[in-house]
């Protein structure tokens, strides 16, 4: 049988991370790559048998998970966020996919995600198909700061049972998220010398509420389907308002001090 290893970035995730480490249980190796916790998550990592290592320093998700990557020794690797979690279903289909490819380096995972404890299952955030499992020789995560992928060379497929995924746990979480993922995505689009406006940034956020709520069927979903919307308009909003600032307020600031550092993935995210 083909060794698994689990791979996962933290950063003050003792809330979940428990959760995520006994749902991959079968794993034959499991990494935390920890950037500088100040709460429990590297006790409760190492406590549950995971190889925990340290980085002070903040690259960017997708050098951060490289380097968890190179740290892993199966011949798979399984990438996931902390607040992410395998049902016993997947975890069934992950080892027959490695003990039996045919021939594919990679799969691809849908994924299910909660919205203060709901389902989301419209407003594009379903389906929302993830590359997490692949060959280790055969994959690597892209270099980019947020919005990083796994990049495979050779044949990918899918798998049929989701994972699961905590995307925001709170109305508190919520804000926390748009504020530092839209200062993170602003300094990426400075960098690359994209332009914005007050007024762009408010028909952008127009915009990102109509497509979730209306044209992509938020509104079955109720009043999750409106926060989410919000949510969406919010992020919208702010991130090309910093671009128009040219990223003032506090996001240099913050960049340094690693605030993009937490593990839980902001994905699902408008343009």
């Amino acid at each position: 049988m083909p060794a698994l290893s689990v791979v996962i970035i933290s950063r003050n995730e003792e809330a979940c991370i428990a959760r995520c480490l006994r749902s991959v249980h079968f794993a034959d190796e499991i990494v935390v790559l920890d950037n500088n916790s100040t709460d429990q998550t590297r006790d409760i990592a190492s406590g549950l048998g995971a190889k925990v290592l340290i980085t002070l320093d903040w690259p960017g998700f997708g050098a951060q998970k490289n380097r968890a990557l190179a740290a892993a020794t199966g011949d798979w690797v399984l990438s996931l966020d902390a607040d992410e979690w395998v049902e016993p279903p997947l975890a069934a289909e992950i080892r027959a996919a490695i003990a039996n490819p045919k021939g594919c380096d990679g799969f691809e995972i849908p994924r299910r995600s909660r919205f203060c404890g709901r389902i989301v299952r419209h407003g594009g955030w379903s389906p929302d198909l993830v590359l997490r499992l692949f060959r280790r020789q055969s994959g690597r995560f892209s270099n980019d700061t947020v919005h990083e992928k796994v990049v495979v060379n050779g044949k990918v497929t899918r798998l049929s049972h989701p994972m699961e995924h905590d995307s925001i746990a709170d109305l508190a979480d919520a804000h926390d998220k748009i504020g530092r993922y839209a200062q993170a995505s602003a300094a990426r689009m400075l960098a690359e010398g994209k332009k914005s406006s007050i007024s762009k940034a408010v028909l952008r956020s127009v915009w990102a509420y109509m497509n979730s709520y209306v044209f992509r069927l938020g509104f079955l979903d109720g009043s999750t389907g409106a926060m989410v919307a919000a949510y969406s308009a919010g992020y919208t909003y702010q991130k090309w308002a910093l671009v128009a600032l040219g990223g003032k307020s506090r996001c240099a600031e913050e960049s340094r001090a690693g605030v993009e550092g937490k593990s839980a993935g902001f994905r699902n995210r408008p343009g």
